[in-house]
């Protein structure tokens, strides 16, 4: 298959990385990675990101597969980065532009009719009132609700994890710790008191509930009830039923694009660009990214502290400190010795959740899908192309079915997909007249009890499965396409390194978030290994490209490393 890497880079040589003692190492260049060395470089820090692929971004990134195409090949919306890493690492001037659709969310019926929501409340009014009055008044309270909770969120996931401080520290480490815990649980208190008694309890009943049962107390139409179902579910193989499914409908507010909430952007170039920008924030101020730099093994000295990484070719590469932006699955069993951690650490990292129902299909297409709800068609963009199109997704009872029949050991019969359109806002990613369609699909298992993903004829019923149901909705969708690019959780996890296919680097439901990501008693970015910290998805705040977990572990690691010198020099003199 034809294809080639953007923004692969080699900013050090082979030689020149084993001849030098870096202060920090980061395994992956991730967008999480590439933040985590962006901050430590800007701290002062030699830093060298090992990419064990030809290109950057991990899933944050952009390929040409088909000759003309540039498909976002993993995430393919922005709403999550957070503000912070986008004004502290000047992003935008680093090349960063996003893409804000005309419409959010698109969802076609088979009967003719459809819902098309966006960033005018009137006329979302009106759109909901086609299928409920009752739902469209209640939809801007349901979102004002969500809302009220953005502030708390916001603090929580912009925050450090408060967890108990491991290896021995010096007594000013230990009392800057206590103050800082103080602070946090200040503040985090200061939040919850600013929501009062009312809003506190909604919002727990929030967490707690299933989503299905949290939509049903606010809505009564399928459709809408389908359409905002969908946040719950993305990447996970977890029922609308499931307890604390409801956490993730927070994921329609809390995202948001040059500060409007509840946007979810296309990115100028795909979703690489946000790789591609994080990595010259980290290049400017010093950091050296090198690719094809497979990490075999961590080097840990005698004394149980990290001394280096040893590369897939046999390189030596010297470091006191390493941040893996690996899975925490792929770092503890894959890359440490497993008599250097404690066993019932071990124990936590074996049975962590990294089920995955997801499959990625990219698509090169001809001309834009007409979808028949639409009536006329229109060669040129509408609103529908830029937004969310939910297909196979106007009932609650499309959703539950799908993942019923993953929970069997089957691919859906008819799948839930999200469509997104990029090229129908991005006129650098494919050529004129073509465009990209990028179909984000659930619910495939790993392992499929009906055949194996490594059989093609199996993964071409897949596909066509796709394509044929799309055809129901916009007829034609199937004899458009020029090619397209399929990944299954086996290709995700062989391809990103993505444990089990997950792409939030384990499950995110409430058992697996803040104290308890990735392991309790672990959730503060430092680990068992002295001189090791985990800087991507699968630490606090969780998945998505957030940037949150990679500014955090810098930090932390930045301040360790800070104080082990002044320490030293303290002891020197």
């Amino acid at each position: 298959m034809w294809r080639s890497g953007l923004n692969s880079r080699s900013t050090t040589t082979a030689q020149a990385l084993k001849e030098k003692k870096w202060d920090a190492l980061v395994i992956g260049s991730g967008h999480n990675g590439l933040t985590a060395a962006a901050y430590l470089a800007r701290g002062g820090l030699s830093v060298a990101v090992l990419e064990r692929r030809h290109v950057i971004g991990g899933a944050a990134v952009t390929e040409e597969i088909i000759p003309g195409f540039k498909f976002s090949r993993c995430s393919y919306l922005q709403s999550l980065l957070r503000p912070s890493v986008i004004r502290e690492l000047e992003l935008k001037r680093h090349g960063l532009k996003l893409l804000k659709p005309t419409a959010t969310t698109f969802t076609p019926c088979l009967d003719g009719r459809y819902l098309l929501l966006g960033h005018d409340d009137e006329r979302n009014y009106l759109e909901i009132s086609k299928f409920s009055k009752y739902d469209a008044d209640a939809f801007p309270r349901y979102e004002n609700q969500l809302y009220k909770f953005c502030k708390l969120m916001d603090f929580v996931l912009d925050s450090q994890a408060p967890e108990t401080l491991h290896w021995d520290s010096s007594f000013t480490a230990w009392m800057r710790d206590k103050l800082e815990k103080s602070v946090f649980w200040a503040q985090c208190l200061r939040h919850v008191m600013a929501l009062g008694q009312k809003d506190m309890v909604n919002f727990m009943d929030l967490l707690l509930s299933p989503t299905s049962k949290v939509l049903n107390k606010w809505f009564e139409s399928d459709i809408l009830k389908a359409v905002l179902a969908g946040d719950a579910i993305v990447g996970s193989m977890a029922s609308i039923h499931t307890p604390g499914s409801g956490y993730v409908l927070l994921h329609h507010v809390m995202g948001e694009t040059d500060g409007e909430r509840n946007v979810w952007s296309h990115v100028e170039g795909g979703m690489g660009s946000v790789s591609t920008a994080i990595s010259n924030a980290a290049i400017e101020a010093g950091a050296s990214i090198m690719t094809n730099a497979e990490v075999s093994q961590l080097m840990i000295g005698n004394s149980g502290t990290i001394e280096g990484v040893l590369l897939a070719d046999g390189t030596r590469v010297r470091s006191s400190v390493v941040l893996s932006n690996a899975t925490p699955h792929r770092t503890f069993l894959g890359l440490v010795p497993r008599d250097a951690l404690p066993e019932d650490f071990l124990r936590a990292i074996e049975n962590s959740d990294y089920n995955s129902g997801t499959t990625k299909i990219n698509v090169a297409v001809d001309k834009l899908p007409w979808f028949h709800c639409c009536g006329s068609n229109n060669t040129e963009a509408g609103p529908q192309h830029t937004a969310t199109i939910h297909i196979c997704s106007e009932s609650m009872d499309n959703i539950g079915s799908a993942c019923q029949d993953a929970q069997n050991g089957l691919p859906s019969k008819r799948p839930v997909m999200e469509m997104t359109i990029p090229s129908s806002l991005d006129k650098t990613i494919s050529p004129p007249g073509k465009h990209v369609v990028s179909l984000f699909t659930q619910y495939t298992p790993y392992k499929p009890s009906d055949g194996s993903w490594e059989n093609p004829t199996y993964r071409e019923a897949y596909a066509k499965r796709c394509f044929s149901l799309i055809d129901e909705y916009a007829p034609g969708f199937s004899s458009s396409i020029i090619g397209y690019d399929m990944l299954t959780p086996p290709d995700l996890e062989r391809e990103f390194g993505l444990t089990g296919g997950n792409i939030f680097h384990g499950a995110t439901g409430l058992d697996s978030l803040f104290f308890m990501r990735p392991a309790k008693g672990w959730s503060g970015y430092r680990t068992p290994v002295r001189g090791l910290y985990l800087c991507g998805s699968g630490t606090h705040p969780g998945g998505g490209v957030m940037a949150a977990p990679g500014r955090n572990a810098a930090r932390i690691a930045l301040r360790d490393f800070k104080n082990h010198h002044s320490c030293s020099k303290a002891k020197g003199n």
